[in-house]
């Protein structure tokens, strides 16, 4: 049998060359998005179906997903990231989104409250509410999540710098409401590395931005056992323009950080490491997308065994959200996004996600409207009730081409995070532009690709046609601005300034020791300090990093 197969594969090799002689293939060579040669076809010979490197699902080394039956048992969560004006505004969409379907929140900030101004300082002028909700202090949080049952709804948090202060007003406000603490279920992104990588939203210096990071991981330790303390992303590393590759091996060096600056303040690695969650994009190459998550699980329960000598089943498990790729979206026929964000959600349930977002198909342009959001919901309701997607734990593991290029992706990021290592890691990588350079020298190789006609965007530099009047884009009130501002100025004629000064005070001071700033953090918003005024606190203890 073998000898025939050898024999049917030579001939059919003989017959490829005799045809692609006479009419040339579309292109010289095929590739991923990350440069991943692609053969014409993959057998068993390709695909290597290890019990090794595969295993069964629920089992180390997760290639197949973190839990046995998968969605059979349970959908992935299914988020919509929204936020927008003020807490009013954002909290009616909310609701809206919950009516609709969503199983859990996802808050966006607007860069204000991302970079530890409030609304009203002269930094946040004219961006009050415009990328995502303005909240600077406990009475903005209240409002965000008027009639949302915080023990009942799981909420993910889109913040870095002041992840912490954002966090001690979800729990000021929690606690308010007669809410144990240990009952809240949701995640802080509280990834500050990749903002001195891909974003540029940071505040403080790393080494201070790090205290803050890891203050939060050990208060939820002993608090919050729910909680998701970090989530480590490789979304906004893509974003930029990284290949797949780069965003892998990137992340995982940002969290072998986290990881080391834990253990350094005496964690045990199986006391929090199950608290870890990664948060990954999903871009247009449908299998490389899907070889990507699997590929992730593989590689961190190998960094966790191996590297880290975790212990527990748990700490080796990779748990990750996936966002549908923003950057894919073009302003150009827009209704072709929704065909664009309908692949990359099913690229990511086929790979095995815990929590998906979908992008709205106008979101090229600005804010979704409640008619695109509802139809970007509607595209994870679909496919976990109607594709058949969900009905099967890996329904593409065992694909000669998937195992394949699963297993590419993995050495390529083993020799990527090699190269980190051998620089001295992830801060010593950003210190020397390394990831910045390398990030910058892949978005522009693409962006050269599009231009020279070498890689197709539907719309953009083929199949144009001839676009009148402009669908309807949602757009932030102005003088939304002006009512935040005058709620700031109510709330600070209202409270006890000396006590608020006095927490500062505290605060301030503690900064300069190793005291975990967060139950001074929660103290400082229940007597109702504001983001802004923490965060300038922070500042003058411990400076503001400058990119040089």
């Amino acid at each position: 049998m073998a000898s025939d197969s050898g024999n049917q594969r030579e001939q059919w090799l003989a017959g490829l060359a005799r045809l692609t002689s006479k009419h040339a293939e579309r292109r010289k060579t095929f590739q991923t998005d990350s440069g991943i040669e692609i053969s014409t076809l993959y057998d068993a010979v390709d695909g290597v179906n290890s019990e090794e490197k595969l295993g069964y699902p629920g089992q180390y080394p997760f290639t197949r997903g973190v839990q046995a039956n998968m969605y059979r048992g349970k959908f992935w969560t299914m988020r919509q990231y929204a936020g927008f004006g003020t807490a009013e505004e954002s909290n009616l969409r909310y609701r809206y989104l919950l009516g609709q379907g969503t199983t859990g929140l996802s808050v966006a900030f607007d860069l204000p409250t991302q970079i530890g101004y409030d609304s009203d300082a002269p930094e946040a002028a004219g961006e009050v509410g415009k990328v995502g909700v303005a909240v600077s202090s406990i009475d903005d949080m209240q409002v965000l999540f008027d009639q949302i049952p915080l023990d009942k709804v799981s909420t993910s948090m889109t913040i870095n710098a002041t992840a912490s202060t954002l966090l001690a007003l979800y729990i000021a406000v929690a606690k308010s409401r007669n809410i144990a603490v240990e009952q809240l279920e949701g995640t802080v992104q509280n990834d500050i590395l990749k903002e001195f990588v891909a974003r540029g939203t940071y505040i403080y210096p790393p080494n201070q931005s790090l205290r803050l990071v890891t203050d939060v991981i050990e208060y939820c330790r002993d608090n919050l056992p729910k909680w998701n303390t970090i989530s480590i992303s490789g979304y906004h590393i893509r974003e930029a323009g990284s290949t797949a590759i780069q965003e892998l091996a990137f992340t995982f060096a940002n969290a072998m950080t986290y990881v080391e600056a834990a253990q350094s303040r005496g964690l045990d690695i199986d006391e929090f490491a199950p608290r870890l969650a990664f948060f990954w994009g999903c871009h247009n190459n449908f299998f490389e997308e899907v070889a990507k998550f699997r590929a992730s699980r593989r590689i961190w329960s190998r960094i966790m065994r191996e590297k880290f000598w975790a212990k527990s089943e748990r700490s080796w498990m990779l748990r990750f959200h996936t966002q549908t790729a923003g950057c894919t979206l073009t302003a150009q026929q827009p209704d072709n996004n929704a065909v664009r964000v309908t692949m990359q959600a099913l690229a990511a349930v086929c790979g095995g996600t815990q929590s998906l977002h979908t992008n709205a198909l106008d979101e090229a342009l600005g804010l979704p409207t409640e008619r695109t959001a509802q139809l970007a919901i509607r595209t994870q309701q679909i496919i976990a009730y109607e594709s058949g997607a969900a009905d099967t734990v890996d329904p593409l593991g065992g694909s000669f081409y998937v195992e394949a290029l699963t297993d590419a992706l993995e050495q390529e990021v083993w020799k990527e995070l090699e190269h980190i290592e051998k620089l001295g890691g992830s801060v010593k990588a950003i210190e020397s532009h390394y990831f910045q350079e390398a990030i910058a020298k892949e978005a522009y190789r693409y962006q050269r690709e599009i231009e020279a006609n070498e890689r197709v965007i539907v719309g953009v530099n083929k199949f144009h046609v001839d676009e009148k009047g402009e669908p309807p884009v949602l757009r932030v009130d102005p003088s939304l601005e002006v009512k935040q501002r005058a709620r700031l100025a109510e709330l600070r004629r209202a409270r006890d300034n000396v006590k608020v000064s006095n927490t500062l005070d505290n605060l301030a001071k503690r900064a300069a020791e190793s005291t975990n700033l967060m139950p001074l953090l929660i103290e400082a918003v229940e007597h109702k300090a504001t983001l802004g005024e923490i965060s300038n606190r922070l500042r003058e203890a411990w400076g503001v990093y400058q990119d040089t």
